[in-house]
């Protein structure tokens, strides 16, 4: 619960746009044409995004017009499960066999994730797995020492290449040491690229294609680290670090008073594709397993929680996981 509070202290911008979709419902408006128009527009100032809007929007007026609503509150109460039941996908644990399971962190630059890799390696030392970290960052000098303070602070493993070397050949060196140590989890750092630089996403193309020759299979997880606080602009770093690499996940950093929030439902609408963690600070506990009933709870001020104190979803308000098409 303490989790859950500190999460709707951060989500202060993001709470402000929900609440506007909550005042639209309040009890006993009529559902009329102009409504609609408010809920629209509403959403896209949240950061929802003109597809996932109109989508959610027009699922929205359908099941209004079959069930014959008359108020405005009973589209708003089925919008906060529609949310959440876009948020909710299958696969959202992590994926770690088969051994040793490597993790590709990509992201653009400052978006978090050589920070992101220390406190996944600490969440992983903490379950008893043995952790690899490989400095797949060679342009930069800092990235490889910011890293080599994480594997010490988390008891993990480090390779590392000299500096400007092939980034593919150090995580070729990374998967062949971490076969023969034993290793259960390999994090592969990659340089904070601009996701508009096509010999970039070439590189990270090439990384792939080395672990699966190494390991007979593509990597465990392709988590793409993003940025809370950048809107719209998440959604265009998702779909082409996707089209380069195949991402299983998403980690949301940076959650704080700034994020609108919205783009988390966006992204995951049009890639089909789960956020496995969210970030709030700095500290090495700052880094949370994603759970969509306790985002809306956050969301929603007036909301009777759905999460259990576990992390759990109550039984009895477990969402259906048809989606609108």
């Amino acid at each position: 619960m303490a989790w859950l509070l500190r999460l709707r202290a951060s989500l202060g911008r993001a709470r402000e746009a929900f609440s506007a979709v909550g005042r639209l419902g309040r009890a006993g408006r009529p559902l009329t044409p102009e409504f609609w128009d408010e809920l629209e527009e509403t959403l896209i100032l949240a950061d929802f995004g003109v597809p996932t809007t109109q989508k959610i929007v027009s699922g929205l007026q359908t099941v209004a017009k079959q069930e014959d609503w008359k108020t405005t509150d009973q589209v708003v109460a089925r919008f906060r499960k529609d949310v959440e039941r876009f948020l909710t996908l299958p696969a959202a644990g992590l994926r770690l066999d088969p051994k040793p399971a490597v993790m590709m962190i990509v992201g653009v630059n400052g978006s978090g994730k050589t920070t992101t890799i220390g406190k996944l390696a600490l969440r992983l030392r903490n379950e008893g797995r043995r952790v690899m970290m490989v400095a797949g960052d060679t342009f930069r000098a800092a990235a490889a020492e910011q890293l080599a303070v994480w594997a010490e602070r988390s008891g993990s493993e480090l390779i590392r290449g000299a500096e400007g070397a092939d980034p593919a050949s150090v995580v070729f060196d990374g998967v062949r040491a971490a076969k023969a140590r034993g290793i259960d989890v390999v994090l592969v750092d990659t340089a904070g690229r601009l996701q508009t630089k096509t010999n970039l996403m070439e590189e990270l193309k090439k990384m792939r294609r080395v672990i699966e020759r190494e390991l007979g299979v593509p990597p465990a997880e392709t988590l793409l680290v993003v940025d809370g606080t950048t809107g719209q602009n998440a959604i265009s770093q998702a779909k082409l670090f996707n089209q380069a690499t195949e991402l299983t996940g998403i980690v949301l950093t940076k959650l704080d008073s700034t994020a609108k929030g919205g783009v988390l439902v966006a992204i995951v609408d049009e890639l089909e594709v789960p956020i496995k963690f969210v970030g709030l600070g700095e500290m090495p506990d700052d880094l949370r397993r994603f759970l969509p009933a306790e985002f809306i709870d956050a969301l929603f001020e007036d909301a009777t929680p759905l999460a259990s104190t576990d992390g759990s979803v109550k039984k009895e308000q477990q969402i259906p996981q048809e989606r609108y098409s």
